[in-house]
């Protein structure tokens, strides 16, 4: 199989897996990019490293930046945003309905929640107590504090509940879901049993679990830049990092505290790249 691949000079990843820079270079048969196009994109698989230049395939994993959208926020727009993305679409979710986002300031779950405002829906989050401000600020219509209040606790009904941390499970939300409610996770769940109950209780009519099989990337980029473009999603960015302190950034990561994404910085700071 032939390969023509571009490179590309990032200036900002998000930990090896997503990157936002720009063509210094195209292959004989690429035309959908030029040289000093502003792109952004991502592989499922990661890129497995940081460095000043990437040779990626074109195949719908890149996209060119909106002109609004600088570095920093087209880095930290892709990989938590693509995960929301399926968690929205196999849900279906209508005005009216009442939704609640565990974990909702990682990079999964403050895309989920700025998405998820776009449908009407009331919504509820579960965050830490130094996240409540910024998660009223996107739009969440009651807050659950998780150091102090254990949402399974509340008699409150849900249509959907999003699991974006895996922290949860079926059995735990089971009671607060209403007759055809939908319990989705992150995570495959102990003894990987979400895939498992996904399968069984679609046979049913009562309650369910979907287990939120990504789609394509070349699915997800468009919906994603669209909303940038729009302003209905903004990024979380928590910290950004120099590339000589990616190991600092890596063992922030690691602690489970981050809030949104963390961004490595590939030739310095790159604010004023818009």
């Amino acid at each position: 199989m032939r390969f023509v691949l571009g490179l590309l000079k990032p200036r900002l990843q998000v930990l090896g897996t997503d990157l936002a820079g720009e063509v210094v270079a195209t292959g004989s048969n690429i035309s959908s990019f030029s040289v000093s196009d502003r792109v952004f994109g991502f592989t499922d698989t990661g890129l497995a490293s940081q460095a000043e230049y990437v040779a990626l395939s074109p195949t719908g994993n890149l996209a060119t930046i909106p002109d609004n959208i600088d570095y920093q926020h087209a880095a930290a727009s892709l990989e938590g945003a693509h995960y929301a993305y399926a968690f929205i679409r196999r849900a279906s979710i209508k005005p009216g309905q009442s939704i609640l986002i565990n974990g909702a300031s990682g990079a999964i779950g403050s895309a989920l929640l700025q998405f998820a405002r776009q449908y009407g829906a009331h919504i509820t989050a579960t965050c830490s107590t130094k996240n409540i401000a910024l998660i009223k600020s996107l739009a969440a219509d009651k807050v659950y504090d998780y150091t102090r209040q254990d949402f399974t606790r509340h008699n409150d009904c849900y249509d959907f509940i999003f699991d974006t941390v895996g922290k949860s499970s079926f059995g735990k939300c089971r009671p607060l879901l209403k007759s055809k409610g939908v319990y989705t996770s992150s995570e495959l769940g102990k003894f990987a049993q979400n895939p498992i109950l996904a399968a069984f209780t679609a046979l049913g009519k009562g309650k369910k679990v979907i287990f939120p099989v990504p789609y394509s990337i070349r699915e997800s980029l468009p919906f994603i830049k669209k909303h940038l473009q729009e302003g209905t999603f903004k990024p979380v960015i928590d910290r950004e990092y120099p590339l000589a302190a990616i190991a600092e950034a890596y063992a922030y990561v690691l602690t489970g505290q981050k809030t949104g994404n963390v961004v490595v910085s590939i030739q310095g700071k790159h604010s004023s790249d818009t």
